[in-house]
């Protein structure tokens, strides 16, 4: 067992295959370690976030090191039969790759049974192992976009893309069932434990949902608007705190980008600190008020103004109360530095949730659709409090053309890399893109980072803030939407205290990274975190 150090509040346990890492995931599940918040099992490790305040890495590391390792399975999970239609454009590839023919990849692949491991990459995407026992590499080039229901192949997994998503597995059929639905319970069609059998079908019958439908019946909301969206700007979006305790299925907690802006605005109309927010970027969202409001907008510098019914003209100010009267019209202006801004409506926005949390989540497409012109939005109702009157930004907001530092734990596979691309990670500096989204900060430098290691990585946890280096050498840094796991070596990851600045950073600023750890073997081949100045 290896533990490697992962950021201030996370380890990722390395054990020697798959069989270990479940052995020891349902071990903590059965007998949970005092702290634990989350545990993402993988191919062979599991990422375990913690409490520092309950227990610290040390202990941690402790306890988990005197747990026994031993093979875990789920042979008595339930069974699902997976009808599918073997017409995969990677078929016959796949078939050279092994060095048998289509018919024997399909009838083996047809005659013996799957484990769902464990859940990533999207919602609903199950990696199932076991059953024939193939082996095949990833595609060079993945593809852009693969149809939903697509069956495929990587290393020695089994996998069925839930919805349409790019993506580098071998394709070799397609199946009719729906992987995911939000609209069943549980969503996802596979959970871990099951068990997986394939079956050969001729021709491609119309997608099928199963299971017992979750209760979908529409929000009846009767009472008149009090605010009507005029321009959404860019993208404007409903978050929260973010969505957990549902890694089970694939799902990651997205939610505000700058959690600590959201909590001040929600504090400033006395609001609950995690009621549901507007999250919009870029500025542009403008709000007519059809009833009496308060709201607060908090993170980004920006200009905001009312115009009254009137036609007067009034500038207000951000991370103060706002006082709307029938008939104004709230507008946020194009941001001065940082790029998100948070707007707060005194009793919350009448949002329905989605597997427990009101956020819009990008990438895995979940939570409420973005805001549109002519929305109409109403009040929550919740229980409020005073106004606040002393909020403020936590950190100076940064601007394009400026170089912002950002603490990095080294780690967790900082080994992976050789001695110059670790300096090259601190050393120079690294151009925002304009391709960066919430999913994740796509960071240009001079140089690329090289690797040492050239085998490729098993799927594993990954956490917000991570630094994940894929085959161009040029870092990604994950956010809110950046999916449950991923299959590029994270050269480190941004300590908790900057992931709020991380999320203002606009689209040509320059980044550099400032090492608080270092990357450093213990007995035993473990790794921890050795703190530095």
């Amino acid at each position: 067992m290896n533990i490697l150090p992962v950021n201030l509040s996370t380890l990722l346990v390395e054990l020697e295959d798959l069989s270990q890492a479940l052995g020891l995931y349902d071990q903590l599940q059965r007998e949970p370690i005092r702290g634990v918040t989350t545990i993402i099992p993988a191919a062979r490790t599991l990422l375990v976030s913690f409490m520092p305040g309950r227990i610290s890495a040390e202990a941690l590391s402790r306890e988990l090191k005197a747990r026994p390792i031993s093979g875990g399975s789920h042979q008595n999970g339930e069974l699902i039969e997976i009808p599918v239609h073997y017409n995969g454009e990677d078929l016959d590839e796949v078939a050279r790759l092994l060095d048998m023919g289509t018919d024997e990849v399909i009838r083996r692949h047809g005659e013996h049974e799957y484990q769902v491991a464990f859940c990533g990459f999207a919602p609903g995407f199950a990696y199932l192992a076991g059953g024939a026992g193939f082996d095949v590499p990833r595609r060079d080039t993945p593809r852009t976009r693969i149809p939903a229901g697509s069956v495929a192949l990587a290393g020695t997994f089994s996998g069925i893309y839930p919805t349409e998503s790019p993506g580098g597995w071998q394709l070799i059929g397609t199946t009719p069932l729906e992987m995911w639905d939000i609209h069943r319970e549980p969503a996802a069609l596979l959970q871990p434990g099951m068990r997986v059998r394939f079956s050969a079908t001729e021709g491609a019958p119309e997608r099928v949902s199963v299971s017992v439908p979750a209760d979908s019946t529409p929000r009846l909301i009767d009472t008149p608007p009090w605010l009507e969206v005029v321009q959404p700007g860019l993208q404007s979006l409903f978050q929260d705190l973010g969505r957990e305790g549902q890694t089970d299925q694939g799902v990651s907690g997205a939610g505000a980008m700058d959690r600590g802006a959201l909590r001040s605005a929600n504090r400033i109309v006395g609001n609950p600190s995690n009621a549901t927010v507007i999250e919009t970027a870029l500025g542009g969202l403008s709000l007519r008020c059809h009833h009496p409001a308060i709201v607060a907008v908090t993170g980004a510098e920006t200009a905001v103004s009312i115009k009254t019914a009137e036609g007067a003209r009034l500038d207000v100010r951000c991370w103060e109360p706002i006082e709307l009267a029938e008939g104004d019209t709230l507008r946020l202006g194009a941001p001065t530095a940082g790029l998100r801004s948070y707007l707060a409506l005194r009793g919350g926005f009448d949002v329905a949730p989605v597997l427990g949390s009101t956020a819009t989540d990008t990438l895995a497409k979940l939570g409420p659709e973005p805001l549109q012109r002519d929305d109409i939005l109403h009040p929550a109702g919740l229980a409020v409090t005073a106004l606040s009157l002393n909020e403020s930004p936590a950190h100076a907001l940064p601007r394009a053309g400026e170089s912002i530092t950002l603490d990095i734990v080294m780690g967790p596979r900082s080994d992976w890399f050789t001695e110059q691309a670790l300096a090259l990670l601190c050393d120079q500096d690294w151009q925002v893109t304009p391709r960066s989204d919430r999913v994740g900060i796509r960071l240009e430098g001079e140089h690329s980072l090289t690797r040492q290691q050239s085998a490729e990585l098993p799927s594993e946890g990954t956490v917000t803030g991570a630094l994940q280096v894929p085959a161009s050498g040029q870092p990604v840094l994950f956010l809110a939407d950046h999916p449950l796991t991923g299959g590029y070596p994270v050269i480190a990851c941004v300590a908790d205290h900057h992931l709020d600045l991380a999320g203002q950073i606009p689209p040509g600023a320059t980044v550099r990274f400032h090492p608080i750890t270092r990357f450093a073997p213990l007995a035993g081949g473990n790794a921890s975190h050795e703190v530095t100045s």
